[in-house]
Parts: C-alpha cells; structure tokens; sequence
C-alpha cells in the first residue's frame, strides 16, 4: 500500500543496504544529527513514563488518513492499496494530569534565535483559542535543536504573536521571548523531558 503525505509526495520507508557508507567528517562543521532523539521520541517515552507510574494520561492524536484506493482480491477481503496522510485539524497531544485537561502543540526548530510562526497553522490556533475558553492547560512545547534546549510556552502567547502578524507584527516570535516568559523543561534519563513538574508550577 503507498501512502501519500498531504504535499502529494509518497512515504518511503527507509530501507536498509548491506554496505554503509562513511562519509569522512568536516571537522570545522558542528554534526547535530545524532546527538539526540526527536522531539517526538523523547515526548513519547516521557509519557509512557507518566502512564505506566499513573501521574497522567496524555497520548499523542494519531495523524487522519485519507483511504483513496481499495482493491477487492477475494469477495470476502479488501486491502487498501493508496492512502494519503492528512493535514491534523487540533494540536499534537491531549490528556489529563491531576483532573485538569491538558492540550498542547509540539514544534522543533533548526533556528537559533526564533520559532518561526509558518509552523503553525490556523486551524491549531483556533483549536487552542476554544481550549483556553474552555479553562483547558494549553501550550506549546519548543525544541531549539542546534542547542538541544527545550522549552514550554503558554498558548496565550503564541495567540498574541499569531495576532500581532496580522497587523504588521513580526511573523516569529523571539528566543528572547521563549526565554523569558517561557520555561525551560528539565531533562534527565527518565523522565527525559519532565514537562509536567513545569504544568504543575505554573497552572496547578
């Protein structure tokens, strides 16, 4: 079955060769590839940890696929043969931790000095407005990968600087910013990005 990102280009799984190639290392450029997981991963196993020690529930929304092909071989079977990933229409994680509703949106950044808002998308901020309306624990949770920092940010400020673009305003919102009215999530083994102890000092 081929499945088809929302660009209209397939997935390709990647495939393994029985030889590897060592490509010889620039010493005067910093490889920051593998010095440690997504951001994805790490949020995952973080909680997976929460789950299996029972301090919250909080899973990541499965991505909608749109089936556009089905084959019949056998009357009594169907086997999709093309499927297209699309676009979510919320944020990326949901759950509950100590009764309260908790919300957010996770984005990683090759930038070292801003978040751009391109990686947002209107339909998210419009899920984050009707979540804060509903007095929900909305955020944002921002990996600066070159420096492998990672930090939470209310929703209520991305909404302001999602507002402000509108009218002139920048299209990204600042390091200094993130810094500053931000928080940054302890790392460790386990949990690896311990968000929660952050949720818990600021909204609980």
């Amino acid at each position: 079955m081929t499945f088809y990102y929302p660009n209209g280009k397939p997935y390709k799984e990647p495939c393994e060769t029985g030889k590897k190639t060592i490509k010889p290392m620039n010493k005067n450029k910093i490889q920051y590839g593998n010095r440690g997981m997504s951001l994805e991963d790490d949020l995952n196993l973080t909680n997976r940890y929460y789950l299996e020690r029972q301090m919250a529930v909080v899973h990541k929304k499965p991505t909608p696929v749109q089936i556009v092909k089905v084959d019949y071989p056998k009357r009594s079977q169907a086997k999709i043969t093309e499927a297209y990933y699309r676009r979510a229409s919320t944020t990326d994680y949901n759950g509950v931790f100590q009764g309260k509703y908790i919300d957010f949106e996770a984005k990683e950044t090759h930038n070292v000095n801003l978040l751009p808002l391109k990686n947002f998308h209107d339909h998210q901020i419009k899920h984050m407005r009707q979540v804060m309306m509903q007095q929900g624990i909305c955020f944002i949770i921002i990996k600066f990968s070159k420096k492998q920092d990672v930090y939470l940010l209310d929703a209520g400020i991305l909404i302001r600087y999602w507002d402000l673009q509108h009218t002139g305003g920048r299209k990204s919102i600042p390091r200094e910013t993130i810094e500053r009215e931000g928080y940054l999530v302890p790392q460790s083994y386990l949990p690896r990005l311990d968000y929660l102890s952050v949720v818990k000092q600021v909204y609980l």
